[in-house]
């Protein structure tokens, strides 16, 4: 009886270092300092359909070295393929929160008005000035569409250093086809390619030396 509870003991004791290591191995290979997360039926999207402002993509986003990171927030425009000057349309960069975990919304808006839309971005105690686009490039007759670059319920992880797509509004003449994958680069440009008008909001995030 004792030699069989050692036996246990013994699986069991091998069971928990095997997990610990395998634990250890993950947590040393995910140097992940950035999480990202759709926010669908947010407050700012809401208040946006309610009163017809236009489009707003809003997300979660959740620095754990925030204090130790600057981040880079850009939309890049094409039309007809060939890309939309000034390039990028708009960007924000900020950083160096002074707690090390930093959370908050962060996202991309269109507001449509009667003469040039207005475009702007926001993140944590951070946003941009309202910057008016050429006229030509949103044109209400086409077919648009506004898409997460990734799964609304999926969580999605940034490294130092690594461009990450996160947003995608198109206009189309016709209709609009679907089925790009967002996260592939060759898929992207054949999109542009396709689609009258791309915007391409991105997100990079560099560590800050010290």
């Amino acid at each position: 009886m004792l030699e069989k509870f050692k036996k246990i003991l013994l699986f069991i004791t091998i069971i928990f270092i095997t997990v610990n290591v395998g634990c250890s191995n993950k947590s040393e290979k995910d140097k992940s300092i950035a999480y990202i997360s759709a926010n669908e039926g947010s407050d700012y999207q809401n208040t946006f359909e309610e009163l017809k402002l236009g489009v707003v993509s809003d997300f979660d986003l959740k620095l754990t070295k925030a204090n130790k990171s600057w981040v880079n927030i850009w939309v890049e425009g094409y039309k007809d393929g060939k890309a939309i000057e000034p390039f990028p349309l708009t960007k924000i960069s900020y950083g160096r929160s002074p707690t090390e975990v930093h959370e908050g919304n962060m996202g991309f808006g269109i507001i449509k008005s009667n003469n040039k839309p207005l475009f702007f971005l926001y993140a944590p105690n951070v946003s941009s000035s309202l910057d008016t686009i050429n006229s030509d490039i949103l044109n209400d007759f086409f077919v648009s569409t506004w898409d997460y670059a990734f799964k609304s319920d999926e969580t999605i992880k940034l490294k130092y250093g690594e461009e990450k797509l996160i947003g995608v509004y198109r206009q189309g003449k016709k209709q609009i086809r679907t089925g790009y994958n967002y996260q592939d680069p060759a898929s992207v440009k054949q999109m542009i390619e396709d689609d009258y008008i791309v915007l391409l909001l991105k997100i990079k995030i560099e560590e800050v030396n010290e």
